[in-house]
């Protein structure tokens, strides 16, 4: 078959599977098993080579499944990076960018920021941090080894300077740091029933259900941020003037709430008291 043939079948697959964008994510897995981008995948409309079809239906068979694209890709995209993935980390989302696009923000002023990024899974916060600001110095924990894997392989990928711990929140870090950032885990149990089931099912739920990390986080900052350093959250979406009130009562100050590209409130910043 040649690439339309099979672009056609794997479309008419995902759709039946109730995958939400089917064309795109065919796209995205014949270009993944042919080695081409997907801008390229039409250059030859000769057959494909049977060991490249089966590759290809292989990949389809996953993502119909509802494994995520970015776990059956093994790769995915976050600013400037393209970073390994896997079902040991999440997926990196474009909510997240904003949060970067705003940590670069609150250290723009400083040559050289000690930044402490906590539950860095695949290290996608800490690593684009250490891309755009290359004096920062940045730290990425968490408590998964297997997440700290991924996060060890992105290091070794992009060459970017970041120190990896395993540990739980500050545990055997001294500071003070003059950014402190997170995406805790944040779903409300009750909520992961209503999940789609490429987050549900697949995603790890260490760092998709909330547990109160978000304020453990929050009140020892206090004490590991230099006087007017930052702390930023991701957080759930209706959830960030909970969160916003939670600084505000630990005394930060300048409690900021910023809007993700869709609208949503989903990141809240605040100093600490200098």
């Amino acid at each position: 078959m040649n690439v339309r043939d099979l672009l056609v079948a794997g479309t008419e697959e995902l759709d039946r599977a109730g995958v939400p964008s089917p064309r795109v994510d065919s796209e995205w897995l014949l270009a993944h098993a042919l080695g081409v981008s997907r801008t390229d995948l039409y250059a030859d409309g000769d057959e494909l080579p049977a060991d490249r079809e089966r590759v290809f239906r292989e990949l389809v068979a996953r993502r119909a499944g509802r494994e995520p694209l970015a776990y059956v890709l093994g790769e995915w995209g976050f600013r400037r990076l393209t970073l390994r993935v896997d079902p040991g980390v999440l997926i990196p989302r474009p909510e997240t960018e904003e949060l970067v696009e705003r940590c670069l923000e609150l250290i723009a002023d400083r040559a050289e920021p000690a930044v402490l990024d906590i539950g860095t899974g695949s290290g996608a916060i800490a690593l684009a941090i250490a891309d755009e600001h290359p004096g920062a110095r940045v730290v990425g924990t968490d408590t998964s080894a297997d997440a700290l894997a991924v996060a060890a392989e992105n290091v070794a990928l992009t060459g970017l300077r970041v120190e990896l711990v395993e540990g739980e929140l500050f545990a055997g870090l001294v500071g003070p740091f003059d950014l402190v950032v997170s995406n805790p885990p944040y779903v409300a149990p009750e909520d992961v029933a209503a999940l789609p089931p490429e987050v549900g099912e697949h995603e790890p739920r260490a760092a998709l259900i909330e547990s109160g990390a978000t304020e453990a986080i929050a009140e020892e900052a206090l004490s590991r941020l230099v006087p007017g350093g930052s702390l930023a959250f991701e957080v759930a979406d209706g959830k960030a003037h909970a969160v916003a009130d939670l600084l505000r009562g630990l005394r930060y100050e300048e409690v900021t709430i910023g809007k993700d590209l869709a609208g949503r409130e989903r990141v809240v910043d605040g100093r600490a008291p200098r």
